[in-house]
């Protein structure tokens, strides 16, 4: 369906973005796939937008996402001549209500094509600290529970096994174990009564517990929905005035822009969470400045990615003079931001060294982490040249992947088939190959 007039909208957007019809419809094409929804958009789908001929209502989304994606700011449905999705009519919901919207559904795992829908947006709106921080609205029932600390222990020891799970076995068994532990049991926390000191421990307790859920969701490659979570643990980490899990989320979401390729909004994220920290100590500020290194190296500066980098290193050392800290930033994570810098701005053998460098320090409780940077050290070593190195590296990540269940490892171990295929003629590329056929699903073969 469509109308015949048209759509000066859409067509004053389209010339705002200086793109061709071809570059057009590849940028939309490029969103869908990155849902998991490959399209095959040509030019003439283009030419019939702008003639005011109507998209499918669920392609407007992607239309809108590419067009912010190039444009740098939010488009709306308005602004581009398409009729108000239903879907977006209504006001926001509170905070708590939410909350169990998001985790009801990914609970189900019958939804999991649903809420996969959900977009990675490179304009949302990300709530500055002062936005946040104290203004959770009141979410008193009148019931009678009341809440202490033993409650707020619970969700603290229930986030600490949920994550451990994650690292040894990946998020996707994990997630609606997360989701259904909202849901059920925070959810109903956060709604009880309780003394100031309880509720705002609470708070904080759900926003850490939100951010773990987002990064599940992220590693399954559901990037809109891992959004939604991280916005969650922003606005309950505010209201609890929790600067460690605010600053630890909006760093979470610069790695997944920075994974998804959108640099320029990976190093504002990153940016935000630094300004958002002024008084964190050495091991927090090389957390936050390695990834402003790896996000300002993905947009080409090499100067601020250097100079971040440096950061990170003297922040690290004075942190390891101080004490060890098991389980947090460590000698391991910053050599991967080494590595990736370095790749970044064309230094591949140093990359291949300093991630090999990261494999050598990874603690072993870290399984998913390890064979998903396996498996990139050895992308770098092929891309060297250095063809049964990088299969003796996939070999041992292979020892290991059946044992997961992660999104990012799957992909990883397709990119693997994709790079080793025009080389089944060398003996070591064979091998792997063939052994990898025999652990790894169908869907990742080439």
């Amino acid at each position: 369906m469509g109308t015949r007039e048209p759509n000066r909208h859409l067509e004053r957007l389209y010339r705002e973005t200086g793109w061709t019809l071809r570059q057009f419809v590849q940028a939309v094409n490029r969103v869908g796939a990155e849902q998991g929804t490959p399209l095959k958009y040509r030019e003439p789908s283009a030419h019939q937008w702008r003639q005011g001929h109507l998209p499918k209502e669920t392609v407007r989304p992607l239309i809108l996402e590419a067009l912010a994606r190039q444009l740098g700011r939010p488009v709306t449905h308005a602004e581009a001549g398409f009729p108000t999705s239903a879907k977006s009519v209504g006001t926001a919901p509170s905070t708590v209500e939410g909350l169990i919207d998001l985790g009801r559904g990914d609970m189900d795992p019958s939804r999991r094509s649903v809420l996969g829908i959900s977009l990675f947006s490179v304009a949302l709106t990300v709530p500055d600290w002062p936005d946040v921080v104290g203004k959770l609205e009141a979410v008193q029932t009148g019931r009678t529970q009341r809440i202490g600390m033993s409650e707020v222990d619970t969700v603290i020891a229930m986030t600490e096994r949920l994550s451990e799970i994650d690292d040894q076995f990946g998020g996707r068994h994990a997630r609606p174990m997360a989701a259904a532990f909202l849901v059920n049991t925070v959810a109903p926390y956060l709604r009880a009564d309780a003394q100031e000191t309880v509720r705002r421990a609470m708070m904080s307790a759900a926003s850490d517990l939100c951010y773990l859920t987002g990064y599940m969701a992220v590693d399954e490659g559901v990037q809109g929905l891992g959004q939604k979570y991280y916005l969650k643990a922003l606005e309950l980490a505010g209201a609890s005035e929790d600067h460690l899990t605010y600053c630890t989320t909006l760093r979470g979401m610069s790695v997944q822009a920075v994974d998804l390729g959108h640099s320029r909004e990976a190093l504002r994220l990153a940016d935000a969470a630094a300004a958002a920290s002024p008084q964190a100590g050495p091991r927090m500020r090389a957390f936050l400045a390695g990834q402003q290194a790896h996000a300002a190296a993905q947009t080409g500066d090499r100067r601020k990615a250097l100079s971040y980098l440096k950061e990170a290193e003297i922040s690290m050392e004075k942190a390891e003079a101080r004490t060890k800290a098991f389980g947090s930033y460590d000698p391991s994570a910053l050599h991967y931001h080494v590595s990736h810098v370095r790749h970044e701005l064309g230094d591949v053998p140093g990359a291949v060294e300093a991630m090999r460098e990261s494999d050598r320090l990874c603690y072993d409780i870290y399984r998913r982490s390890r064979v998903k940077e396996r498996a990139t050290l050895a992308e770098f070593q092929l891309e060297v040249g250095h063809l049964e190195a990088a299969c003796a590296t996939w070999q041992e990540a292979l020892e290991e992947y059946p044992l997961l269940q992660s999104g990012r490892v799957d992909r990883r171990m397709q990119t693997m088939f994709k790079l080793v295929h025009p080389h089944l003629k060398n003996h070591a590329a064979r091998e792997l190959y063939e052994r990898a056929r025999l652990v790894t699903p169908s869907s990742l073969w080439v």
